[in-house]
């Protein structure tokens, strides 16, 4: 047991540590200069206060779709659908953000709960045909990702605005803006969602592993047939496990329209924020903890990246070759455990 728990923290930073080396050698090949470029990925996260603000600002939404991929994988289900329930938080959070003026006391959690259960309602489809159909929750989810963009689209033009492609600015009493964070941080737009996110992640951990309901949703992802002759209800297990996710995904959409960005756009194609999720969740073991760490290490290449081509001449997709090889050699744990297993046998 300690082996595997010692397995299971060593293989994800022996990934990032691979993916690392593999892109300085991609660097050297095309002509670039790996230390420079490397040192400019990290000024672009640690070199001045704004840079810090905006790394912890672009890890909170990965930390909650993160959540969502994970806490469906851990009950057994695969919710590729976060991108869309992202889409649709986002919508509903800044709807509620717009259309009322209430005390922030009520505003502003009644705008985040608003994105998650919308966000939920988007789950609650896949969860619903795989419980009562057994049709592959990957499917629907990915349509449904399609129909959360095309439908949130339309309701921006003709319900919410007047044929416009943005909505005005939420009333700063549905607002995650925090003048102190913007003080302390040079203007970033750090926000106190970061602490939503991390109270997500003690309510993941809590859920699954401290509760009789998380025990029974983890039971039914392990093995339906067991779950159901012990006793418990499956069906209605599956749904509640996508249900869940779904508000976690949500959520992470009111992180962008509360407080990155305040107000929700047409899009011309999907944000990446629920597509990235699942690689957070694969690099962080599906943990509540390990969650939260690749969350900030995807938040801090995607900010530290923009500042490769004006410090170093590197393009900034390099961060991208270098988030896929990460995942590459996360996924090939197998690999990577057996290597480790060798070394401790010869060792002995």
């Amino acid at each position: 047991m300690n082996l595997n728990r010692y397995m299971n923290l060593l293989i994800p930073v022996i990934a990032v540590i691979l993916g690392l080396i593999s892109g300085a050698i991609i660097m050297l090949v095309s002509g670039y200069n790996p230390i420079a470029g490397y040192s400019a990925l990290w000024y672009g996260i640690f070199g001045d206060t704004y840079y810090i603000g905006e790394t912890v600002r672009q890890l909170t939404p990965y930390i909650l779709t993160g959540l969502a991929v994970a806490f469906a994988y851990r009950t057994g289900l695969f919710n590729i659908g976060v991108e869309g329930q992202v889409i649709v938080g986002w919508l509903a959070a800044v709807w509620v953000g717009v259309a009322f003026e209430l005390p922030a006391i009520i505003h502003l959690p009644l705008a985040i709960i608003a994105a998650g259960l919308a966000g939920a309602l988007w789950a609650f489809v896949p969860g619903f045909l795989k419980a009562r159909f057994k049709v592959h929750e990957v499917i629907v989810s990915i349509m449904m990702n399609y129909v959360a963009l095309h439908v949130t689209n339309y309701l921006i033009r003709e319900v919410i605005t007047e044929n416009s492609d943005s909505t005005d600015k939420i009333f700063p009493s549905a607002s995650l803006r925090s003048e102190f964070f913007e003080s302390i941080t040079d203007y970033s737009r750090m926000h106190y969602g970061i602490f939503i996110a991390l109270i997500g992640a003690f309510i993941m951990w809590f859920l699954l592993e401290k509760t009789t309901k998380g025990f029974e949703l983890r039971a039914v992802g392990f093995n339906h047939d067991a779950a159901h002759y012990s006793g418990m209800n499956v069906s209605r297990n599956i749904v509640l496990s996508m249900v869940i996710s779904g508000v976690f995904a949500g959520v992470a959409g009111a992180m962008e329209g509360l407080g990155t960005f305040e107000y929700v756009s047409v899009k011309n194609g999907f944000t990446g924020i629920g597509f990235d999720g699942i690689a957070v969740a694969l690099i962080g073991g599906n943990a509540a903890i390990g969650i939260i760490l690749s969350g900030a290490l995807f938040g801090g290449l995607k900010v530290g990246a923009l500042n490769m081509p004006s410090e170093a001449g590197v393009p900034n997709e390099l961060v991208e070759i270098i988030i896929a090889l990460i995942i590459f050699f996360v996924a090939s744990s197998y690999f990577i455990r057996w290597i480790l297993l060798r070394f401790k046998k010869e060792g002995k």
